[in-house]
């Protein structure tokens, strides 16, 4: 399912990949709030029962800087990285009859002692990161909800609004809990997980590694069958910067002055390229120089010049035309999908 419906964004499933027919990553977010645009207020519609953190970290980022309003809606279930997502709401509802959750975050580590020592300090410092997000949100002392997210704290609406994650909690009733192996959750509500085995919601079913039970009882890792590196919470950072660059980027070439009369290819070099705002906005420009130097259509004279952009966006201009790549590529095979020893859980 799209990720942006009737001007709202619909967060449903699980998060940074698309498990039984429903997830959402953080490149479709970005896409969603540029084609939104950052001045316009937005409700975002949350059912999730997490995934990856570094998406979920991410599409949190992207939501907090966005300038206009955010509401989010909890309309199903915001558990793990997907109530970290919800923190960004200006206001957060949570529907009736929906649950959030908070706990630490888990990864698998294989290799020696010290290998096992960095995964434990990464995942320590992605915690206490979380942590005072909550907090700052919540009004907690960072300690008060360390305790909670080791706890594995599941919470009502009205225990939500009450412990501060939620502002509000509506008559509106919740919709039915999103795709999720909710047994892999420590304390999970009895009819989630009676949800999960009548619907086959199973991480073995999907292919997806697990780590052994730990007297923590954390959640069991989604991340791909390799080696641990413990580098998820140093990428933290750089994702953040990455996010906010890609959006800077499509926002630059779609408000462009060059954009105007041609929205299509404003979006193809936006979207479906790596050139730099700079490199697009030139090329829209060359675009529009045809036609008012030679009075071309669509199908005459103005053809050159589009082909041309359009040659540049795919890097396949004149030879030795060079253009410098988008500083992250937000995909799978990128900052995101570098799955070994991703994180799972906020």
């Amino acid at each position: 399912m799209s990720v942006y419906e009737n001007g709202e964004l619909v967060l449903y499933g699980f998060v940074g990949e698309n498990l039984w027919d429903a997830g959402f990553t953080a490149r479709e977010v970005l896409s969603a709030l540029a084609e939104h645009g950052s001045q316009n207020d937005l409700k975002v519609r949350l059912n999730s029962g997490g995934g990856y953190v570094d998406d979920g970290r991410s599409i949190y980022n992207a939501l907090k800087v966005h300038e206009g309003q955010v509401t989010v809606f909890v309309d199903g279930v915001a558990a793990s990285s997907a109530s970290l997502i919800a923190m960004a709401g200006d206001k957060i509802v949570m529907r009736s009859g929906a649950l959030m959750m908070i706990h630490d975050p888990a990864t698998v580590t294989v290799g020696t002692a010290e290998d096992h020592d960095i995964s434990k300090q990464a995942l320590e410092r992605m915690a206490e990161s979380f942590a005072e997000t909550y907090s700052a949100r919540s009004g907690q002392s960072p300690e008060d909800v360390r305790a909670a997210m080791k706890a594995t704290t599941w919470m009502t609406a009205e225990e939500a609004v009450e412990a501060g994650y939620a502002d509000e909690a509506d008559e509106e009733t919740a919709r039915m809990a999103a795709a999720f192996d909710y047994r892999s959750y420590a304390a999970a509500p009895d009819d989630l997980t009676k949800l999960s085995k009548k619907n086959g919601w199973s991480f073995k079913a999907a292919g997806m590694a697990e780590s052994a039970a730990t007297t923590s009882q954390k959640e069991k890792d989604m991340a791909d069958k390799t080696p641990a590196d413990g580098k998820s919470a140093d990428t933290a950072e750089a994702v953040s910067a990455a996010v906010a660059e890609a959006t800077a980027r499509i926002q630059k070439i779609l408000g462009s002055d060059e954009a105007k009369g041609q929205e299509g290819l404003a979006q193809f070099f936006a979207y479906k390229t790596e050139l730099t705002a700079e490199a697009a906005i030139e090329a829209l420009g060359a675009a529009h120089k045809e036609p008012e130097t030679a009075g071309g259509d669509e199908g005459g004279s103005n053809a050159p010049a589009y082909e041309a952009g359009r040659l540049q966006a795919s890097g396949q201009a004149q030879p030795g035309a060079q253009h410098k790549p988008a500083t992250a590529t937000l995909d799978r095979g990128g900052i995101f999908a570098a799955r070994r020893g991703q994180a799972t859980g906020a």
